[in-house]
């Protein structure tokens, strides 16, 4: 066809152009509205001259204008997949590439942010469930690079906080106090010291305007709920970052983490096959608790452990999750491998309580009674109750059949009396669940606000089991410990305040 015809594209295609450049337009505006961009770029130098990975960025205009590219980014990207569906590309398979580029740019700005945006993009992992590991892993690498590589605070600035926490006399509550931490996160640090009784303690001090900072990127990173929805179009999204949001704040307070453990430790006191340490003072910024001495980090039993040591600590890790609900009424919201131990006496150490999911009895029944039908496999039932609980929104459709396929292999785990997690079977179900594909039913769902962190503790225990190859009977766990999964008869109140029996191996050493 000469290229001065006056052949004109079809409608739908005219249609489609004219949407992308309009989003593109209001995505423009956005940035440079919202973002601030004129004043970023006049200040491009502070950019660009802020070097090492390991630099936090603190300057408001370097975390706004990492912040901002995203929206730019996606805004040309929509516009060149219309170009591609323009000259006959597939539409399914030019959307799955604007989806899988939109991700590789949301998690690479986040992972290269620092301190408040950091601890954004860790809350943010649910996203992360939902992608294909070639686009994840980039993500987690550098997460886990700013971690090892957080710069320590001075010992002057360490000793502001600690009298601003604990008093101008702080240092007359412990014998000895070590200036140089032992560990590094991503909004304080922690230092071993002995408290004046004699005990080893653990200190954990924040970073002075860790506050600041994060509110500030989680409200950058909430203008961004676009992009989300790209990723995921069945979620709703204001909702589920509001509620991320004041989890957020909940961790900044170290008297709620203080409350949250205190609790924890009282439930658990005389349980033989966990040990969880006391608090021992705190203020909003700095939390001081007993040292957990010994033991053998889950990452080292991850990639060495003995078959027996796996098993174990797997049935401990899903017994302590399943069970903190019943036993104090919350549930334990990081279960990152970083926060356990096996102590050297066969028990299950438990550290960090900032993120804590408090669930009332009723709440707890509904989960329980959620995972019961889910295990039925009864789609009617099953999509009732999706609907009942707001994880399909009014209005979404679904494909019972493939509903059908992707709980089954899911629901595994609480149908047989004994499973095995693996990696392979991990594998097989990440393929599924992170296929960008439109036609994949778990892009229809919803993520309601108060299941946010539940689901981070069940994507995230998931993968630590798979991890671990631990095998044993998890569907007994639950059926001992989550209310409405056994059935709709409520049990007598004692059964809930039972500690568990021992496990038979219980004198297994690490």
């Amino acid at each position: 066809m000469p290229l001065g015809g006056s052949h004109r594209a079809p409608a739908a295609v005219r249609k489609d152009t004219l949407t992308a450049f309009t989003q593109v337009s209001e995505l423009t505006r956005v940035s440079c509205a919202d973002f601030a961009m004129p004043g970023i770029w006049q200040k491009r130098r502070l950019i660009t001259d802020n070097g090492r990975v390991s630099d936090l960025p603190r300057r408001a205009v370097t975390r706004t204008a990492k912040l901002a590219s995203l929206p730019l980014g996606f805004a040309g990207r929509t516009a060149i997949g219309v170009g591609k569906r323009t000259i006959g590309r597939p539409a399914e398979i030019v959307a799955v590439e604007i989806q899988q580029r939109t991700a590789e740019q949301l998690f690479l700005v986040l992972g290269e942010l620092k301190g408040g945006a950091m601890k954004v993009g860790q809350m943010l992992s649910i996203f992360e469930a939902a992608l294909p590991p070639e686009i994840a892993g980039p993500y987690r690498a550098t997460l886990t690079k700013l971690q090892e590589a957080a710069p320590a605070m001075p010992a002057e600035t360490v000793h502001k906080v600690m009298a601003e926490g604990l008093g101008d006399d702080w240092r007359e509550l412990f014998a000895e106090f070590t200036d140089a931490p032992a560990a590094a996160a991503s909004i304080g640090q922690v230092h071993k010291a002995r408290w004046r009784d004699g005990r080893a303690v653990a200190v954990k001090v924040q970073y002075p305007g860790a506050g600041k900072a994060l509110m500030s990127d989680f409200n950058q990173v909430a203008r961004l709920g676009r992009l989300f929805a790209v990723l995921m179009p069945g979620m709703d999204i204001k909702s589920m970052l509001a509620e991320l949001k004041e989890r957020v704040t909940e961790e900044l307070d170290y008297t709620i983490e203080a409350e949250s453990q205190a609790a924890f430790a009282r439930a658990f006191a005389a349980d033989p096959d966990f040990s969880i340490p006391d608090v021992v003072a705190q203020s909003r910024t700095v939390l001081v608790t007993e040292w957990m001495e010994g033991g053998t980090p889950l990452s080292q039993i991850i990639s060495s452990g003995t078959q027996e040591q796996r098993d174990r600590v797997g049935l401990l890790y899903s017994r302590f999750l399943l069970s903190g609900p019943a036993r104090c009424g919350m549930l334990h919201a990081d279960p990152h491998p970083g926060n356990f131990r096996l102590l050297d006496d066969g028990r299950l150490g438990v550290m960090d309580f900032g993120a804590v999911d408090r669930l009332p009895g009723g709440f707890h029944r509904r989960i329980g009674r959620l995972m019961r039908i889910g295990t039925m496999l009864d789609m009617d039932l099953v999509e009732k109750a999706l609907r009942e609980e707001h994880f399909l929104r009014d209005g979404v459709e679904v494909d019972l059949e493939a509903l059908h396929a992707f709980l089954e292999p899911i629901a595994e785990p609480l149908i047989e009396e004994t499973f095995k997690f693996s990696r392979k079977w991990l594998r097989e179900e990440a393929a599924r669940v992170t296929d960008l594909r439109p036609s994949n039913v778990v892009r229809q769902f919803n993520l309601p606000p108060s299941y946010v962190l539940i689901h981070r503790v069940v994507a995230a225990g998931t993968g630590v089991l798979c991890q671990l190859e631990a095998e044993g009977p998890f569907r007994g766990e639950a059926l001992r410990w989550v209310p409405g999964f056994a059935d709709d008869e409520a049990p007598p109140a004692a059964a809930l305040d039972a500690p568990p029996r021992a496990h038979p191996d219980a004198e297994l050493a690490s």
